[in-house]
């Protein structure tokens, strides 16, 4: 009788374990199927790192964006949720350059046990100053209006000094209101609007990838190096498309595209400047309104992030079309639900820039 029992628990006994087993097996298999206690955890700051990111990444890495789609990058800023996602994140890659005037705040804020590795992925980049080729225009913008209003042939010498320190004052204040509202320099961030840069965003994320799991780096050598053919047969794209046409001047609501026209050859007129939230002066309107029919402009270019009031003012008072040239800030939802991506809509930039050189 007593034999019985002590086979009866342990019959129990063997039972027990093999359930365990079996639902800790169950467990296992379901976390590799999943993969989220394998992959390395990316956050973006923004579109165009998420999409390279992702790429380079692959099934290796999970990416989150911190902006979702549809919404304005200039106009947006961190809440407690993301800092909570990013001090969970093994990665978090930004682009620099002041593009992202909250990533100082937004790193102090992060938990003091995360372990997160932050990267900026721009360097390496030959970046624009914007304050050369604003002295340049504001020089041109002066004889111009000086040429408008002169009542001879020699205007008085002291009335034309007190117009330049009127126009210098002017742009001050514009350039105070771009700091209160967005960027707080002249060097232009918009770097990942020209496939040139584009591959040197990609090639600083591979390596930031590399060095978070170097376990995977053939894994992103060889994604990396498939996006890079990718972006070089754009570029050389860009490069013979732009090359044969004879207009090199076009305009655009917001100043972010000035790696495109620096990459190609091309001179961007800009209505608003590197903030799509500055106002521009009325003089400043009338001024590129003379320029659209100087340069014999035919559309004027504005984003789908970006209000286009301003573009379609212009647009009239001129006469000539609008035409959409993508800023790839980010997707909007409509963008992402067609599968557009970075590499489709930097194809349709060059063709929309095609047709308003033609």
């Amino acid at each position: 009788m007593k034999q019985s029992k002590r086979f009866q628990v342990l019959a129990l006994l063997m039972f027990a374990l093999l359930v365990f087993t079996a639902c800790g097996k169950d467990d296992t298999e379901q976390n590799q199927a999943s993969g989220n206690s394998e992959k390395i955890k990316v956050v973006t700051s923004f579109y165009p790192i998420y999409f390279l990111a992702n790429e380079i990444g692959g099934d290796a890495v999970e990416v989150t964006n911190l902006i979702s789609s549809g919404v304005e990058p200039h106009n947006w800023s961190p809440k407690s949720k993301d800092l909570l996602l990013a001090s969970n994140a093994d990665l978090l890659l930004y682009h620099g350059v002041g593009f992202e005037t909250w990533i100082d705040s937004f790193q102090k804020g992060l938990d003091k046990n995360s372990k997160v590795t932050v990267k900026a992925v721009s360097q390496g980049i030959a970046l624009i100053d914007t304050s050369q080729q604003e002295k340049q225009d504001e020089h041109t913008h002066d004889n111009h209006a000086h040429d408008d209003h002169a009542h001879g042939e020699h205007a008085d010498d002291e009335h034309a000094d007190d117009e330049h320190a009127d126009a210098e004052h002017a742009h001050d204040e514009h350039a105070h209101d771009e700091a209160d509202h967005g960027h707080s320099h002249t060097i232009d961030p918009h770097t990942w609007v020209s496939p040139k840069s584009a591959i040197k965003l990609a090639e600083n994320i591979k390596l930031a990838l590399v060095e978070i799991s170097p376990e995977h780096e053939q894994v992103f050598n060889e994604n990396y190096s498939e996006l890079a053919k990718k972006i070089n047969a754009l570029d050389e794209k860009y490069e013979q498309e732009l090359e044969k046409l004879s207009k090199r001047h076009f305009v655009v609501s917001h100043q972010s595209f000035g790696y495109v026209a620096r990459d190609y050859n091309l001179e961007q007129i800009s209505i608003m400047g590197l903030n799509p939230n500055s106002e521009p002066r009325a003089q400043d309107i009338m001024y590129i309104a003379d320029l659209v029919k100087q340069y014999d402009v035919n559309y004027i270019f504005f984003e789908e992030l970006v209000n286009d009031n301003l573009a379609k003012m212009l647009a009239s008072e001129a006469k000539v079309d609008t035409m959409m040239l993508h800023s790839l800030e980010g997707l909007t939802t409509k963008q992402e639900k067609q599968g557009e991506n970075y590499l489709s809509l930097m194809e349709l930039n060059l063709q929309n820039l095609i047709s308003a050189l033609q």
